[in-house]
């Protein structure tokens, strides 16, 4: 952070160093992360203060997950119109002003929606970072970049629990947005400075087709797999019901790629993306992911707290250890991605994930203590940081610069759309084994994120290593 600041005091515009705008990107990047996981530490609270439903609360997560997921695609086509730097700039602005909303909230609806808010701006700001990354460093340094802001992600989850129990219990629920407000204006200035405004050639065209059937079919889609449980995959109001929601979704969906192929003048997605076999894999992959790390901790954390009874801080305390470590890993996975094939790094990442996973699968038991369980929690945490890095790397190298913004929508799309299937498979998988035993039924959803990290693994085998000496 005094590196920054200096480079704050003595750099700026396209003068600055790739260095020094990635640590303003950190900045950014740190916040968001953050914030995604210090609000479900406060959602107890936020229950208490507004005298809110179960319903509401679960929605003060959910509507930030429908609104970030659902836009990425085409905040990639806009950043690769207006500049990745403009978009930056304004999905964080926006960040910035809904988290003040949020604090200010008097009620759950109101919550909700600024909520919303908070998802939408998240969405313009995270497809342009690895786009920024792309345009600022060449492929044979991006690997190290791509591991720095691994790093930061894992700082932030393993912070996450422990800022967020001790902001609820010293200021209550409103200071974990709160505490948004000075480190975004800090971030927006830091970015507005030190960032490249770099920007298009030529204009691209909106497609217009395509942002309203790509948006109503991920609305859906999402809405369907991340409110299913809530309307016991039944009715939601009148004739709609969920599966009528989930068919519609994957109509419009499939309407929105016949259309895409159909479009050549300058599609929202063009589907020469996946031509790429490394891009196709890495994006599979990324879902697998996505499924698997909501798989793991819903219900790990769920038994932690109803069935070995212990407090939330201590449940996310314990998983402090795994994200440190999955920190440092990601950096170091990062600088070796530069000299070493990406996809064998995110292969051995994937395998000690199976590892750790399946380990804790296998030691749950009712009496078991927290430090039995550190050992496949540490092993998990190697494996997160060894696969962030090289996947995001697999999916960037050999890309036009003109693709590199709707790849980035396409990469976090399908993460974000993982982590709703891996919500809503696990909440199933506990459901139909409520009949068991607690520890039979949470060994039961573990097997989901098992089988979605072997579908990861199969992706880094089927992707094809690309060697480039293309520049940003």
């Amino acid at each position: 952070m005094q590196r920054l600041l200096r480079n704050l005091s003595s750099s700026s515009g396209p003068s600055a160093s790739p260095q020094a705008a990635l640590y303003a990107l950190c900045v950014s990047f740190f916040m968001i992360c953050l914030d995604a996981t210090v609000v479900n530490v406060a959602l107890p609270d936020i229950r208490t203060s507004l005298g809110a439903s179960l319903n509401d609360a679960v929605w003060v997560n959910s509507a930030y997950a429908l609104c970030y997921a659902v836009p990425l695609i085409l905040a990639g086509r806009l950043g690769d119109r207006y500049g990745p730097k403009r978009l930056f700039l304004a999905g964080l602005a926006g960040f910035t002003l809904a988290s003040l909303a949020c604090a200010l909230a008097p009620n759950a609806p109101v919550l909700v929606a600024t909520r919303a808010v908070q998802g939408l701006a998240a969405a313009l700001i995270a497809p342009q970072i690895m786009s920024l990354i792309v345009h600022l460093f060449p492929a044979e340094r991006r690997g190290r970049a791509l591991g720095v802001f691994g790093a930061v992600g894992g700082a932030a989850m393993a912070a996450g629990p422990l800022v967020g129990g001790l902001l609820v219990a010293w200021t209550g629920w409103r200071g974990i947005f709160l505490i948004n407000l000075p480190v975004g204006v800090a971030g927006w200035i830091a970015a507005y400075r030190l960032l490249p405004d770099w920007r298009p050639a030529r204009d691209h065209r909106l497609d217009l087709w395509g942002i309203v059937l790509s948006g109503l079919g991920l609305t859906a889609l999402v809405f369907g797999v991340q409110s299913g449980e809530a309307y016991n995959w039944g009715t939601v109001a009148g004739p709609v019901t969920i599966p009528w929601v989930l068919a519609f979704g994957a109509l419009c969906l499939t309407v929105f790629v016949w259309w895409q192929h159909r479009n050549t003048r300058e599609p929202l997605l063009p589907l020469r993306l996946f031509r790429n076999r490394a891009f196709s894999a890495a994006a599979t992959a990324g879902g697998a992911m996505g499924a698997a790390m909501i798989g793991m901790f819903l219900p790990l954390m769920i038994y932690l707290q109803s069935n070995l009874g212990y407090s939330a801080l201590a449940a996310g305390a314990a998983t402090v250890p795994m994200f440190a470590l999955s920190s440092l890993c990601a950096r170091l996975a990062g600088k070796r991605s530069d000299t070493t094939s990406p996809r064998l790094l995110a292969a051995l990442g994937f395998l000690l994930l199976i590892v750790g996973v399946g380990s804790l699968t296998l030691l749950l038991h009712p009496g078991i203590g927290l430090w039995t369980l550190m050992s496949p929690l540490l092993v998990t945490g190697i494996g997160i940081g060894l696969v962030s890095a090289p996947l995001a790397g697999i999916a960037t190298r050999g890309l036009e610069p003109s693709l590199v913004g709707a790849a980035s929508g396409v990469f976090n799309t399908t993460r974000q759309l993982g982590g709703a299937l891996g919500s809503a498979a696990t909440g199933a998988l506990l459901q139909a084994h409520l009949g068991n035993t607690p520890t039979s039924a949470t060994q039961a959803a573990l097997a989901f994120p098992v089988a979605m990290l072997l579908i990861g693994l199969a992706c880094c085998a089927v992707a094809r290593p690309v060697h480039t000496t293309q520049t940003a």
